[in-house]
């Protein structure tokens, strides 16, 4: 047998594909790029593709970014109808003191008050839009009976969600030292929100919301900028230092990017920004091949017939610098003749995609078809004819 390639010259580039297929990782210090945030991870929602990565897996204190994973646990339960939007959960005495402690002075809070009833409807969007610390505690007591027996809930979900480096000691981000996360899980946490919750991310996007007659602005510095971010949370505790995840839209690409460590809101605001419009300038999607679209044939030993179409089981579609896209080389390799009988759906071939400062990337190719092996009398013509003409096949 013979490793065979084949290059392919000319790609045919499809739009509105559809679902996924494969990314090709970026080495963004590669092509020039900086943040001062202590911990940022951009990547790009469709494809997985890793825009910027700076101690992404390092632990790090998230604040109230955390968050999001006490938000993903109640859109869970209102879908499967453990909850509705109109239950309603009664304030303890340490839910309403927490507006004296957490994320500056006063902390930040909905203004519940203790001993009243409040919707889930609201919390909700206590938690989502005004961040508040006490609208997390009644949550998780009001679904798991205490913060403590929540926040266990949190990192099981967290676990199976592939935040494998997460650990919730409470409902809220205030500060605990054990209470951790990474900028990685958290991009991970947040594509899972928009994903599995499409017609709930909508909160997400809210500019103001108001309880107990206090009317208070979303803390997302990026809602209030033309550039289409519409979610998620930022964070601040002395210890993490100001954090944001934010995810942005624009001509069919999302992006989400989470930043941490940085010393204000200003710098918070600025470099975010910065980074997102670097993301969507500087890198694009390249749709290339359809599921199930020939890409090349391979040659067949003793089958029935003398090549086999080889075809990908998904759509592929690329996220590539811009200036890599001219420079981009694609190849189809294979070991060959490959022997009858061939399965279809079995992978036989590899599609191999390389840029400038990209690591080449391998997709599996499957066969388009069964290809049954030839009988006794076929394998001996076969072999007489790969003698005398050096053919393979019939």
């Amino acid at each position: 047998m013979n490793i065979a390639l084949r290059t392919i010259r000319t790609l045919a580039v499809f739009a509105g594909l559809g679902v996924l297929a494969a990314a090709l990782p970026a080495a963004a210090q590669d092509i020039g790029i900086e943040t001062t945030a202590k911990q940022a991870y951009l990547m790009d929602a469709d494809t997985d593709a890793v825009l910027l990565a700076k101690n992404s897996d390092q632990l790090m204190h998230p604040s109230s970014m955390s968050k999001l994973m006490t938000i993903y646990l109640v859109f869970e339960k209102l879908h499967k109808g453990e909850l509705k939007l109109s239950d309603t959960f009664t304030v303890s005495e340490k839910a309403w003191r927490l507006d004296k402690q957490g994320e500056g002075k006063g902390g930040s809070t909905m203004f519940v008050q203790v001993g009243t009833k409040v919707s889930v409807g609201d919390l909700l969007q206590g938690v989502i839009v005004q961040s508040g610390n006490d609208a997390c505690v009644v949550l998780a007591e009001g679904i798991a009976g205490s913060e403590q027996a929540f926040a266990e809930q949190m990192n099981k979900r967290a676990r199976e969600l592939g935040l494998t480096h997460s650990t919730f000691r409470n409902a809220s981000g205030l500060p605990d030292p054990e209470h951790l996360m990474t900028a990685h899980d958290l991009a991970i946490l947040a594509r899972h929100l928009i994903n599995d919750f499409p017609e709930d991310y909508k909160y997400f996007s809210e500019i103001s919301f108001t309880y107990n007659g206090i009317k208070q602005g979303n803390r997302n510095p990026l809602l209030y900028k033309n550039m289409n971010v519409d979610g998620l949370k930022t964070g601040h505790t002395e210890g993490g230092g100001y954090g944001l995840t934010a995810s942005a839209k624009r001509n069919g690409r999302r992006l989400i990017l989470v930043l941490n460590g940085m010393s204000s809101m200003n710098e918070r605001s600025h470099e975010s920004e910065r980074l997102l419009e670097w993301g969507f300038r500087e890198f694009d999607n390249y749709a290339l091949f359809k599921k199930g679209e020939r890409i090349e044939d391979a040659e067949v030993w003793l089958g029935e017939e003398a090549k086999v179409a080889l075809v990908p089981d998904h759509n592929i579609v690329l996220t590539l610098p811009r200036t890599a896209r001219k420079d981009m080389k694609v190849a189809v390799l294979y070991t060959g003749p490959v022997p009858a009988p061939i399965q279809k759906g079995a992978p036989i071939a590899r599609l191999v995609v390389s840029a400038p400062n990209m690591q080449p990337l391998e997709i599996p190719l499957q066969a388009a078809a069964d290809v049954p092996r030839l009988g006794p009398t076929g394998r001996v013509k076969a072999a007489l004819s790969q003698l005398v003409w050096g053919t393979h096949g019939k």
